[in-house]
């Protein structure tokens, strides 16, 4: 397939940047590719390829959280194992899996290409097809919805 030939390095780094695992990373795009090849989806673009790994990445995050907090219900020191880094940060896995469910499409896009792809706000409103301000808005939001679940200040 050309895209995976085009393409698949660069969303397996993207991936990797979310999961902090080069494995899970490329497993993933793997995956996705297989899928897209079993729908027979051959006129791919960048944008709609990153937009496919990014909402596989927060939902592989958010199925990560959703086991920590059973693992939590059952063995309250187990807790600690919720955690991974990203970036030099410490990212609360549980946090993240909330913060995945309240937010829209679009909202976890910018997320992603916010605080873990460091993108400024034009290289996310031209990759999203929105304009800077409704991107600023969006991120407003996100942070707003981080203080609303006791996570600490998202970053600006």
């Amino acid at each position: 397939m050309e895209a995976y030939e085009r393409w698949g390095m660069a969303l397996v780094r993207k991936a990797e940047r979310i999961l902090q695992s080069r494995s899970d990373a490329q497993d993933l795009v793997h995956g996705l590719f297989v899928d897209l090849l079993e729908k027979d989806e051959m006129n791919l673009e960048l944008p709609y390829l990153y937009r496919a790994v990014t909402n596989r990445c927060l939902t592989l995050l958010r199925d990560e959280g959703n086991r920590a907090r059973i693992l939590a219900a059952h063995d309250p020191d187990a807790r600690g194992a919720a955690r991974t880094t990203c970036h030099d940060r410490v990212v609360d896995v549980d946090l993240l899996a909330k913060l995945v469910d309240r937010l829209d499409d679009e909202e976890r896009e910018i997320l992603v290409c916010r605080f873990i792809d460091d993108m400024t706000q034009d290289e996310i409103a031209e990759l999203c097809g929105l304009s800077r301000k409704t991107v600023g808005k969006r991120l407003d939001r996100i942070k707003d919805v981080v203080a609303s679940l006791g996570g600490a200040e998202a970053p600006s």
